[in-house]
């Protein structure tokens, strides 16, 4: 069965973050896409430490000394088929949570032979106002880097709202988050079936 994990940038558990990839993710379901929630956000991530010794041990995984979740979610990544990045807006960048595991399971990425190649990767952003385009752009960017394949939707794939739940009134952002899960759901099953 083709597989998508997404990750919930947001401290927020239960706010606008993880209504979006839920959004994203009721499409995949309804077309047949298994779907897991790694809740990221809130979480004890610290960033890459430039080590380098994922590079000397080639074996998939982060060895910067640290007990967190990193390689656990480089695994669920490395499973999967598809991967969906979730964060909220802060000051115009992704929360630090979501920085951690791009620049980390990047890193670790690059020096495995690039390993999420032609994985399906998107970007799924909330703001309150404004911001969410560079946000969008900076999750992008490790998806591209990483030689993965990125669906497209009917706008920027973002939703606007500050309360938890607020993004459902948002029509467009509900529009475009729907339009991408159908758009990343006929991706893969075009790429995996």
């Amino acid at each position: 069965m083709i597989q998508v994990v997404a990750f919930n940038g947001s401290p927020r558990k239960q706010g606008n973050t993880l209504h979006a990839l839920q959004a994203v993710m009721l499409p995949l379901q309804k077309a047949g896409i298994g779907t897991e929630l790694v809740q990221l956000g809130g979480e004890p991530i610290s960033g890459c430490k430039a080590c380098y010794a994922c590079a000397k041990a080639k074996d998939g995984h982060c060895h910067g000394g640290r007990d967190d979740m990193l390689n656990d979610c480089i695994d669920r990544m490395r499973q999967a088929q598809g991967i969906l990045l979730g964060s909220p807006t802060y000051f115009s960048n992704v929360s630090s949570e979501i920085k951690a595991l791009i620049d980390r399971a990047g890193l670790v990425a690059k020096v495995n032979a690039d390993m999420f190649k032609r994985k399906v990767g998107a970007a799924v952003v909330v703001a309150r106002r404004a911001g969410a385009t560079h946000v969008f752009s900076s999750i992008n960017y490790f998806f591209l880097i990483n030689q993965m394949v990125v669906p497209g939707s009917r706008y920027w794939n973002l939703a606007i709202g500050r309360e938890p739940g607020e993004i459902q009134k948002d029509e467009e952002g509900q529009a475009t988050l729907t339009t991408l899960g159908e758009n990343m759901a006929w991706l893969l099953k075009k790429l995996y079936e």
